[in-house]
Parts: structure tokens; sequence; C-alpha cells
């Protein structure tokens, strides 16, 4: 799916919400909500009075990695952006150059055998090409994840303005991993939310289900659709997604990364069992969603797989109304962006099935 629209630039949102002006957080981002082709516009801050008692928020639990490092191919400098930590202890990596502005360009991979010196004392000998621009790539000389701990950062693009500490990265849903492992990039459409907007949704009935999907590299340059990632979908959550499911309420998913996991691990009946593994689900409206009602997620850029999960969730008039309303409201994209609520029309009736259409 691409939207015939285009994203100004300035419309990128450069840095979190939270650094733009005295008492602002992270909840004080805008909130769009479409309801079908009905649009209104809002704070984050009125989710809990948007949800009813009986909904359920599906979590990304997983934490965000200081996924990229410096490194040198002979004199040359690249950043390395460690993606994805296989069963095979190989890391699927990308290679990018710096741009002399503090973040980085698309950079020509391999050849098989490149050695990569990493800070210390780890090397990085690029084994297989896993995509045009990602490699499978093993490294000796020291633990990847104690480098990254020590010598990594977040991954920044273009549209921000500076580094930002990991802190900021991180939702406030993270949980540390028994290995270390986490995300490459930020499951951002959690990030607006604040211990005291969880307490107030609590308090107002709705409920959490985690689950974790570790999120590979995107690309700024090549859209193109995500490719296996780690997942798990534990049995306490999947029992308290049937249920609600099979009640009044909505099950909303919280993120792309959430619909991924948790339909992964749906059965054609449309009954979530606990799954823990590796998915390559590509959400698309052929495929049609099974458990999810609504998605709470950011605004993506028009070529973007991930509208593809929009469409099958909302449908594509309903998908182009609602860009095309951010845009005329000059909401933000990106991961430090404006948020976009995706609800049932009022009036509809909705069936948990193979394709969902409302």
């Amino acid at each position: 799916m691409t939207l015939a629209v285009q994203v100004p630039e300035e419309l990128s949102a450069r840095v979190p919400v939270e650094q733009r002006g005295p008492g602002l957080d992270r909840d004080s981002v805008r909130l769009l909500v479409s309801r079908g082709s009905a649009m209104s516009h809002h704070t984050f801050t009125e989710l809990p009075r948007l949800l009813r008692a009986g909904d359920l928020l599906i979590v990304n639990t997983s934490p965000t990695l200081a996924a990229a490092v410096d490194g040198r191919i002979g004199h040359a400098r690249v950043v390395v952006h460690f993606s994805t930590l296989g069963d095979d202890g190989r890391w699927a990596v990308e290679l990018r150059e710096p741009d002399g502005k503090g973040t980085t360009r698309a950079r020509a991979g391999g050849p098989e055998e490149t050695e990569v010196r990493l800070p210390g004392g780890v090397r990085l000998v690029l084994e297989e090409a896993l995509s045009e621009r990602l490699w499978w790539a093993r490294a000796a000389g020291a633990d990847v994840l104690g480098m990254l701990r020590e010598h990594g950062r977040p991954i920044r693009y273009s549209y921000t303005e500076r580094d930002q500490p990991l802190s900021v990265y991180q939702t406030v849903f993270a949980l540390p991993t028994a290995d270390g492992s986490g995300s490459a990039e930020m499951p951002s459409a959690a990030r607006p939310f604040t211990a005291r907007l969880v307490a107030e949704l609590v308090s107002r009935g709705v409920q959490f289900a985690p689950v974790t999907l570790h999120t590979g590299v995107a690309s700024a340059e090549v859209h193109e659709p995500p490719y296996p990632e780690r997942f798990a979908v534990p049995e306490a959550s999947a029992r308290l997604i049937n249920a609600v499911a099979a009640g009044d309420g909505r099950v909303i998913a919280v993120g792309t990364t959430a619909v991924r996991a948790v339909e992964s691990a749906a059965g054609p009946d449309g009954v979530v069992r606990a799954r823990a593994g590796w998915t390559d689900l590509v959400v698309t409206p052929e495929r049609g969603v099974r458990v999810v009602d609504g998605l709470l997620t950011g605004l993506h850029e028009p070529q973007a797989s991930h509208l593809l999960m929009l469409e099958a969730i909302a449908g594509r008039a309903a998908v182009d109304q609602g860009y095309e309303e951010a845009l005329r409201e000059r909401y933000l994209w990106h991961e430090f962006g404006d948020a976009h609520l995706v609800l049932p029309a009022e009036n509809s009736h909705t069936e948990h099935c193979s394709s969902n259409s409302w």
C-alpha cells in the first residue's frame, strides 16, 4: 500500500515532545482518533476517556538497545547498526557511512569476509547477505551486547536534531531480558505512555497484556517488509486476550510490533496460544487480522509496509482519510511524533475471524 500523500519535512518530529517546552511530558503529544471515516482530535492524556472498562491494550515489553556503534574497515569509518541476534550467535547488521552531520547514509554492504574493527577489541566478519542492505555477521574478541552497552548509542535518523540518551528511547513497558537482547529500534507507539497515564487507565478498568517482539533495523531509504524477528506471547497474556475477545471488550494493539506478535500466535480460529520463537508474518489486507480490533500507532511514511497492516485493520478508505486529516492538521511524524488511534466504527459489529472488515 502506498498513500498518495507527501509528508513535508517540517512535519518530522526532530526532538521528543518533552524537550519542546516547559511542562510537557511524553503524553503531551497529539492523538488523532479514527473510527471508520469519523475523525476526532485529542491529546494523548485523553486516552483513558477514549477507551472503556473492559478494553485491553497489548503492549510490547522489548527494551531498546544502544544498537549503533562506530567501526572501521581498513582506514574507512563506518557505523554498524546491530539488528537481530540469530540462534547461531550471528548478528544481522547494517553497515552505514557517517554523513558528517551526526547521522548516517546508506552504504553498499559486503563483500563476504569483510572485517569490521569495533571498540573493545571486537572484530566483525560479514558472512552472508540477508537482504540488499543487511548481512549476517559473526563477532569475535568480546561480547557484542557488552560492547554495545559500553560503546553503543541509539540508532538515529537524519530527521532528528541531535543524539539522545538511551533513556529517551525506552518505553514505560520495557523490561530487561535474561540474555540482554532487545530491539534495535524503539517500539515507538508506546513512547507517549507515562506511569501516571497507565495508572489512570488501570483505574478506569482498561487491562494490559504484555508481549515481546524484538524489532530489527528499519530502513529510511528502502521501504521493505520486515524480516523474521524474535517474539513471545506468554500464557497469561494469551488467556487474557482470548477472554476479552470473547466478551464485550476491544483488543487494541499498541504498535505494529504488538500486532505482529499476537497475530503470529493466533490460529485460524482466532484463538491466541502461548508461543515463542521467530515470526516472518506480514499482516496484509488479504491475510486480515484474527485478534486485533484496533491499533494505537504513530504516523508512518506513505510507502511503509506498516500501512498494509493499518489497511487490514481499518480498511483502505479509513487509512487514506486518516492520513489526509493528519496532514491537514499538521500532526508530527516518526518516533518522537504524534499518535493515531484506529478504532472500529461506532456502528460496526466486530467479528474475530481471518479477515475482519469494518
